[in-house]
C-alpha cells in the first residue's frame, strides 16, 4: 500500500501547488472574504504576515501568517492597550525588526515593535505626525521616513519611534476624469516601496465608500522618498470602472513581492449586493512594464474566495479567548474573564459591550447560551455600531427583539427560564429563536431585514458582525456558543 500511495500522494501535493500558483498568476483571490479593510502585508522570508484596520474592535490588530498568499491563519492580535479607534496600519520589517504604524480617531499615529509577528508586541509609542494612513519607507543609506494622507511625509529616528523635523507637502495626487463620479478626492493610503533604482508610491484616491466606482489606488515614482514624484502613465492601478462589476468601490493598494521578485496589489473592496459584510482583502498579481511602471497582470475579473475567515463554535473552556474574538464597547481586558468554562462580561450602563467575530458567510446559524443578571439586558444580535443592531434579548425574565439599536414592536414574551438564543441569517433576512434548554426551540414571531446596516447608509466604515451583547448593572455569563454556515 505505501508504494502505491507515495507516486499518487506526490501527483496530489504537485496539483495542489499548481492550483495555488495558477490562482494567483489568474487574477484575483478574495483571501478574506468580510470586512478586512485597509490591508498591508510585509514578507519574510517564505512568510507573508497581514493585518488590517481594527476600527472600535478590541484587542485591534489582528495579525495573520501565509505561506501561499491565498490560505491565511490567525497568529496574533498585536494591540491590547486601547489607544483609540484603529485605522489603516502599515506592517514593515526593518533591521531585524517588525514596526506596525497606525493612526487612531484620536488624533496622531502610533508604532509598535516586535520581534517576530507573533508577538509579543511592545507598547504603542505616539509620535507628532497628525494625519491618516501611515506609510513607512527607508532608503538603503538607512535613512527613514513616515507618509501620510494628503501626500505629507516626515523624517524619522533611526529607531523609527519619533519624527526629526515638520510635516512637508510633496505629492499632490493624480487628477482622474471628473465624470468618473467618486465620492470625493481624498488622498490617503500612501504606501511605499524601494525597486530599482526607484521609490513607488501608491495612494488611494475617490473616497472609500460612497459611488461604487469613487475608490481607486493610484501610482507614482521619484528617485528620492522626498520627491519629486511622477504619475504613471497607466494610471488607475485598481478601480471598479463599472458599479455593474461583482466587486465595487476597490482601492487602498500596497505593494509587495515574493522572494523571486514577482509581484502583487493588496486591496479592499465591496462585493456587490453585499455592503453589510463590509471590505472584504483581495490579493492580485502585477506585471512591470520595460519602462519601470506596474499594472494588473491579468485584465480579467477572476475571482476566487477563499475560506479564511471561519467563526468556529466555543465553549470559553480555554485558558484565553480565541483569536476569531473582539469586543466592542470594551477598552480593558479586566472587563471581562474566563472562569468556570465560560466568559463573564461586565455590563455598562451607557453602551453596549459586545463579544462579537467576523463573518464572510452569507448563510449561517448562530446560538449562545447567555446569562444575564438582573437589571441586566444581554442577547444575541447582528452588530453594526453601537446604534445600529438587530437581534433577541432578554432582561429581567423577558424576551424581546431589537432592531435598529431599539426595542422592536414585536411581542415581549415572559420567559424568566430562556437562557438560549438562536438567529438565522438568509442574505439579511434576520430570524430569531428562543430556548429554555437548548434544545426545543420556539420561533419568534417576526424577522428583520439588515440589509442597510452598512456605511453608505449608517456611515461609521462597520459592518454586520455576530454578535453576544450586554448592558445594564450586572454581567452576563456566555457559554455554549455555537456557528454553522449554511451551504
Amino acid at each position: 500500500m505505501r508504494t502505491l500511495f507515495k507516486p499518487y500522494y506526490l501527483i496530489l501535493i504537485s496539483f495542489m501547488l499548481i492550483s495555488v500558483a495558477y490562482a494567483q498568476s489568474k487574477g484575483q483571490n478574495v483571501v478574506l472574504h468580510g470586512d478586512y479593510p485597509d490591508p498591508t502585508i510585509v514578507r519574510d522570508g517564505d512568510s507573508y504576515y497581514m493585518t488590517h484596520s481594527s476600527n472600535e474592535n478590541y484587542p485591534g490588530l489582528l495579525i495573520w501568517k501565509s505561506k501561499d498568499l491565498v490560505h491565511w491563519t490567525r497568529i496574533a492580535r498585536a494591540l491590547n492597550t486601547y489607544v483609540g479607534d484603529v485605522w489603516a496600519p502599515d506592517i514593515l520589517k526593518y533591521n531585524g525588526k517588525f514596526y506596525i504604524y497606525f493612526p487612531t480617531d484620536k488624533g496622531g499615529n502610533y508604532v509598535m515593535t516586535a520581534d517576530k509577528p507573533e508577538g509579543p508586541w511592545s507598547e504603542p509609542v505616539k509620535i507628532d505626525i497628525q494625519g491618516i494612513d501611515p506609510g513607512h519607507i527607508a532608503t538603503p543609506e538607512g535613512k527613514r521616513y513616515l507618509y501620510v494622507n494628503g501626500g505629507r511625509f516626515a523624517g524619522l529616528t533611526p529607531d523609527g519611534l519619533a519624527k526629526t523635523g515638520d510635516v512637508k507637502d510633496v505629492y499632490n495626487g493624480w487628477d482622474y476624469p471628473l465624470e468618473w463620479g467618486t465620492e470625493c478626492f481624498c488622498l490617503e493610503s500612501p504606501k511605499l516601496v524601494y525597486r530599482r533604482g526607484f521609490y513607488y508610491l501608491t495612494s488611494a484616491q475617490g473616497g472609500t465608500s460612497g459611488p461604487a466606482t469613487g475608490h481607486m489606488a493610484v501610482v507614482a515614482r521619484s528617485k528620492s522618498p522626498e520627491g519629486p514624484w511622477e504619475n504613471s502613465p497607466l494610471n488607475p492601478l485598481v478601480k471598479t470602472m463599472k458599479a455593474s462589476e461583482p466587486w465595487i468601490s476597490k482601492g487602498h493598494g500596497t505593494l509587495f513581492s515574493d522572494k523571486n521578485d514577482n509581484w502583487f496589489v493588496v486591496y479592499h473592496g465591496y462585493e456587490r449586493n453585499n455592503l453589510p459584510m463590509g471590505r472584504s482583502t483581495i490579493i492580485e498579481p502585477i506585471e512591470w512594464t520595460k519602462e519601470g511602471w506596474c499594472r494588473l497582470a491579468s485584465k480579467k475579473l477572476n475571482f476566487k474566495i477563499v475560506d479564511n475567515s471561519n467563526i468556529e463554535s466555543d465553549d470559553f473552556s480555554g485558558n484565553s479567548l480565541k483569536l476569531q474574538w473582539y469586543f466592542a464597547g470594551l477598552n480593558n481586558l479586566k472587563e471581562y474573564k474566563l472562569e468556570n468554562g465560560a466568559l463573564k462580561m461586565y455590563a455598562a450602563k451607557e453602551k453596549l459591550r459586545v463579544l462579537q467575530a467576523l463573518t464572510g458567510d452569507y448563510e449561517f446559524e448562530a446560538e449562545v447560551k447567555v446569562l444575564p443578571d438582573a437589571n441586566t439586558e444581554a442577547g444575541l444580535i447582528l452588530y453594526y455600531n453601537q446604534t445600529a443592531y438587530a437581534g433577541i434579548a432578554i432582561k429581567d425574565g423577558k424576551v424581546f427583539s431589537l432592531s435598529k439599536g431599539k426595542k422592536h414592536w414585536g411581542a415581549e414574551i415572559t420567559m424568566p427560564e430562556c437562557k438560549y438564543f438562536k438567529i438565522k441569517v438568509d442574505s439579511y433576512t434576520l430570524s430569531m429563536l428562543y430556548s429554555e434548554d437548548g434544545k426545543n426551540w420556539k420561533p419568534y414571531e417576526v424577522a428583520l431585514d439588515v440589509s442597510g446596516y452598512h456605511t453608505n447608509m449608517l456611515g461609521g466604515f462597520s459592518s454586520l458582525k455576530v454578535g453576544v451583547f450586554c448592558k445594564g448593572e450586572g454581567s452576563v455569563t456566555i457559554d455554549d456558543f455555537k456557528y454553522k454556515k449554511i451551504k
